[in-house]
């Protein structure tokens, strides 16, 4: 498959491309710092900004299906990106988009007519980045793709196991933590598969 990949030098986006890679599929990647990824003959790295519509557009000419694994680092980065993603692929008629999100943007167990961040489900004071998720969420929610985001609880750097439990819209009961080698080994198993499609899906062991 033809794949266009967005935060791939990121930590559970180079576990991803490395997966995608390794199982034979052709990766257009972009990078702000393209020197930051490994050369490969399926690998074509584009040098721009996410945040560009035109980078965008170039990225996702010509494939398939689109991943993102964007992280937000106090910056409204992934909240500009989705919306320049969903153009491009409407552009290029494609309709398959997975992306990597926060364990924030699941429902509440503590009040399920909100989302976790919003309720308080987690200790975190700080909701930028969860804001920044929520925001990626309601623009693929509202768009005609069929899209898909993996959203992993605290994530710790870990090798693939292949044993975690996942639930649309909801993080699995006492669901305390998942590898970011588990979160690129469902994300890469799930953007093929599509057995979670117009879901968000939590993740944990």
């Amino acid at each position: 498959m033809k794949i266009s990949l967005f935060g791939g030098t990121g930590r559970v986006g180079s576990l991803l491309l490395q997966r995608l890679l390794e199982n034979g599929h052709h990766v257009t990647a972009l990078a702000r710092n393209p020197e930051k990824l490994s050369a490969h003959p399926n690998l074509t790295v584009i040098q721009g900004d996410a945040k560009e519509q035109s980078a965008i557009a170039m990225t996702i000419l010509g494939s398939e299906a689109v991943v993102s694994a964007l992280g937000t680092d106090k910056t409204t980065t992934l909240s500009e990106a989705t919306p320049h993603m969903i153009e491009a692929m409407r552009n290029e008629e494609i309709k398959r988009i997975l992306t990597i999100g926060t364990a924030g943007i699941l429902q509440s167990r503590m009040d399920p007519e909100r989302l976790r961040y919003e309720a308080g489900d987690s200790n975190r004071k700080l909701t930028t980045a969860a804001e920044e998720h929520h925001a990626a969420y309601r623009a693929l929610s509202a768009s005609d793709l069929d899209w898909t985001i993996v959203c992993p609880t605290y994530l710790p750097d870990g090798e693939i196991t292949g044993t975690y439990r996942t639930l649309d819209n909801w993080l699995p009961v006492d669901g305390k933590q998942i590898s970011s080698g588990d979160t690129a080994h469902f994300a890469e198993h799930e953007l093929v598969a599509c057995n979670h499609l117009h879901a968000r899906v939590g993740i944990a062991y």
